[in-house]
């Protein structure tokens, strides 16, 4: 099934998010899976880990860097990207926060849903693997996904239903590790010369903290969209992540994801119009 075909055979967006959650239900009755209630709230970084954190961000990106993704990105400007780079990391902080969303290259939601209804951009929405169910079809530490609305598996996550829901022209991206999203945003940006990059991408504030300054740095504007649960808060379990050893779930909150639909929404009325 194609994306967007539960939304295109229905008459408003609201009749088709109802048939979509319609379907969960189903779903959650033929094959529960584990772990998608809310779940209880971590502590957020931890004091020792929080100590120059910018430093241990720019260490990780440069040692641990195997496939070359950043250091390729890098050299295609050097002098632009070093430039934004030093200029992003003397800001105290390198977004602006709303909520659960930091905000990266812009001021205000309102402002990015402005973007959104621009003619001559691109939108990238990113997803974490740690948010995926245990039972995931195409596995959790992987840059792949069904999205299958016939899985009943893919029918009961979050990330099924935001990818069926995105505009064709969006480019999703399901996200393993920094360097793969790193090496993906500056493919994207030198593929893409002279448009605006947007972005949506879930991650733990512990992400979202560290590599602002390297979205800052190839001038992407969007949202980071914090993740609750079993996030990382140190950067030993930061490091086991990076590595596919997850062994809690993390989660999109539900009012965070109601936001997370209402922009899709939004993309989806601008392009369909």
């Amino acid at each position: 099934m194609s994306k967007l075909k539960l939304w295109k055979e229905h008459d408003s967006w609201e009749q088709a998010e109802a048939a979509w959650d319609a379907g969960v239900k189903d779903a959650a009755q033929r094959a529960p899976i584990k772990g998608l209630k809310q779940l209880p709230e971590m502590p957020g970084i931890t004091p020792d880990t929080a100590k120059n954190l910018k430093w241990k961000s720019l260490k990780w990106m440069l040692t641990k860097d195997h496939h070359g993704e950043i250091r390729r990105g890098f050299l295609k400007h050097p002098i632009k990207y070093g430039l934004e780079f030093i200029k992003s990391v003397f800001q105290k902080k390198p977004y602006k926060r709303d909520g659960d969303f930091f905000l990266y290259g812009i001021n205000s939601i309102a402002e990015f849903e402005r973007l959104l209804k621009k003619q001559d951009n691109i939108l990238v929405v990113g997803f974490s693997y740690c948010h995926k169910p245990f039972e995931c079809p195409s596995g959790r530490f992987t840059p792949e996904c069904i999205h299958d609305p016939d899985n009943p598996v893919c029918r009961q996550c979050f990330i099924g239903k935001a990818v069926n829901a995105l505009p064709d022209q969006t480019i999703p991206l399901f996200i393993p590790t920094v360097h793969y999203i790193g090496g993906k945003i500056f493919e994207i940006v030198h593929q893409n010369p002279g448009k605006d990059v947007l972005f949506i991408i879930t991650a733990c504030e512990m992400t979202l903290e560290m590599f602002g300054d390297w979205g800052n740095m190839v001038n992407i504007k969007g949202l980071g969209v914090r993740l609750g649960g079993r996030i990382c808060n140190t950067m030993k379990a930061f490091e086991l992540s990076e590595n596919g050893i997850k062994p809690g779930l993390t989660v999109v909150l539900d009012d965070t994801q109601k936001e997370m639909m209402r922009l899709i929404k939004l993309r989806n009325d601008f392009r369909h119009r």
